[in-house]
């Protein structure tokens, strides 16, 4: 077999505040996308802004790779690149000096290989449902088995009891009759403002935007005793294929099963992830991975505009 071909990448800081991050070609296979992706905050007079948190780099893993990264803020902050507890690239960004707008822009490449989500054979323990995970990961999965609060647990049983008469007893045949029924019941939203809905207002209101169906998910799957955690990323459409929640940031969950390792499970399009799926950060809790997190202060008040921008294309 011949060896394998080097990453080879490192952070560039042009004059203009411009981060860039380059690498080598990787292996053929899969997709490679081209990902842009702009949010622009308007305020109405100059604020001085907090350190803001970004989590927008995405992830390098087996499945997907960078080719190319930049990220480009205005006002130029000072800023630092680190991981957080769970992996996930962070970037620290402090701004010096007020301003009357944050303008945050990233634009990338890469590659994606998880061509077909269902490559795997399931332990044995883990063919039935309800089954106990092996103490091992029984230990490292404790954040994403903790269940919600019990008003929450209350509701979602109640859900599906209702909704499914002879529950499948297969994990996969029951995720996928849950993420099924999920895309057909609830109306789709889509939401630019801050905020997460709780399960019982999606469930209850009937709707949501992506980010409630992924935390809606998650939730169902812990009350079930399944480890599930919440995932930020973005989605693109194969040529000819209509997505909800294409061209925008986009969530979704993943669950733990023996075998198989984390599965990645989109209820908002009732499917399960593939090569169009690109993982930027994942967490126990969906508000610890926001794409951009910060505020402002002034002393007077201050109305401010808010408007995002994405979009995803298939090169290959």
């Amino acid at each position: 077999m011949a060896p394998l071909p080097l990453l080879v990448a490192g952070p560039f800081v042009d004059v203009d505040g411009t981060i860039a991050i380059s690498a080598m070609p990787l292996l053929s296979g899969g997709l490679i996308l081209h990902i842009t992706h702009e949010t622009v905050y308007r305020y109405s007079e100059p604020v001085l802004l907090s350190p803001h948190l970004l989590y927008l780099r995405p992830r390098e893993t087996s499945r997907q790779r960078i080719r190319r990264y930049n990220l480009q803020i205005s006002p130029i902050p000072n800023y630092s690149k680190t991981m957080d507890p769970l992996e996930n690239e962070l970037w620290h960004a402090r701004f010096p000096t007020p301003t009357t707008e944050l303008s945050v822009r990233s634009d990338l490449e890469v590659e994606t290989r998880d061509t077909n989500p269902f490559d795997f054979v399931l332990e044995d323990y883990a063919v039935e449902s309800p089954f106990t995970y092996d103490p091992v990961l029984a230990f490292a999965l404790a954040p994403y088995l903790m269940p919600p609060f019990d008003d929450t647990q209350d509701e979602l049983r109640a859900w599906v009891t209702r909704t499914f008469l002879d529950r499948p007893k297969n994990p996969l045949a029951m995720l996928h009759a849950f993420c099924r029924v999920l895309h057909g019941e609830l109306k789709y939203e889509r939401r630019e403002a801050p905020g997460i809905q709780t399960s019982i207002e999606t469930l209850r209101r009937g709707q949501g935007a992506c980010r409630d169906f992924a935390v809606l998910f998650t939730e169902l799957c812990r009350t079930l005793g399944l480890a599930a955690r919440y995932v930020s990323g973005y989605i693109g459409s194969a040529q000819g294929d209509e997505k909800v929640a294409d061209n925008a940031m986009h969530a979704w969950a993943e669950v733990y099963l023996p075998g198989a390792g984390w599965k990645g499970i989109d209820p908002t399009n009732g499917i399960w992830c593939d090569d169009r799926f690109v993982a930027v950060a994942h967490g126990a809790q969906a508000e610890s991975v926001n794409p951009i997190q910060g505020a402002f202060s002034n002393a007077n008040p201050v109305q401010t505009e808010l408007s995002v921008k994405v979009t995803v294309d298939a090169i290959l």
